[in-house]
């Protein structure tokens, strides 16, 4: 980053939370609040979006995207520490698939929102038309990136899918996700319910366990 992009960065303080999704930091704003950790999201921290964010996730494991995309948000920001993701939805019968393209899966780059969502459950239901193993899982790798390194933990909530949408929260495939532990979809399930069993928020609480456990969390101020 130039001297001048880093002048033109927010003042405001905290870790950055590296995603533009609404849905995304509206989970994982709580999550650090409840574990002292203030945060920001990349407006805040002054990073304005770029056709470049598009390529980040280019790998073919989630481990391997969350990581590339905290660690091109560390540079984004003028080494602020950064937390990121790359979570999604993997179905028994379709060979794990959508898997770590779940975001894009439909293929309607014309898409976004809930439009995009809406694109992605419906070629969900379509490839499941007819079968009778509907078991699934949601997948989240966590990581964060300093001064001090890097680290990556991973989330995953099991479950199956159902026939058709339930429940008025959440997002992307959450209407249609039926979490085992819950026994409701996650857009039935309150932030609160969500939380205690949702992939993301198994890997952001390893996250934080593994980062206070070395210190990086309430050893300096954030």
């Amino acid at each position: 980053m130039s001297a001048d992009s880093a002048r033109n960065l927010s003042g405001a303080s905290g870790w950055v939370i590296a995603s533009r999704s609404a849905g995304k930091l509206r989970e994982l704003r709580p999550i650090f609040v409840e574990a002292g950790v203030g945060v920001i999201d990349l407006v805040e921290a002054g990073v304005h979006e770029s056709p470049a964010e598009a390529e980040i996730e280019a790998f073919d494991t989630f481990e391997a995207n969350a990581l590339a995309k905290a660690r091109y948000f560390f540079e984004r920001t003028n080494g602020r520490d950064v937390v990121a993701d790359d979570s999604g939805l993997e179905v028994r019968a379709l060979d794990g698939a959508p898997g770590v393209r779940s975001k894009r899966w439909s293929g309607r780059d014309d898409l976004d929102g809930e439009a995009l969502d809406a694109a992605n459950n419906e070629l969900l239901l379509r490839r499941l038309a007819g079968l009778t193993d509907r078991r699934a899982r949601f997948v989240c790798a966590a990581a964060w990136c300093g001064q001090d390194g890097s680290m990556v933990v991973r989330g995953v909530v099991n479950g199956r899918i159902a026939e058709g949408p339930r429940g008025e929260h959440g997002f992307g495939y959450d209407p249609y996700f039926v979490a085992d532990e819950l026994g409701m979809t996650l857009a039935e399930a309150t932030v609160a319910q969500k939380q205690v069993v949702s992939h993301r928020g198994r890997a952001f609480a390893e996250l934080i366990a593994a980062l206070r456990a070395r210190g990086m969390i309430g050893a300096r101020r954030v």
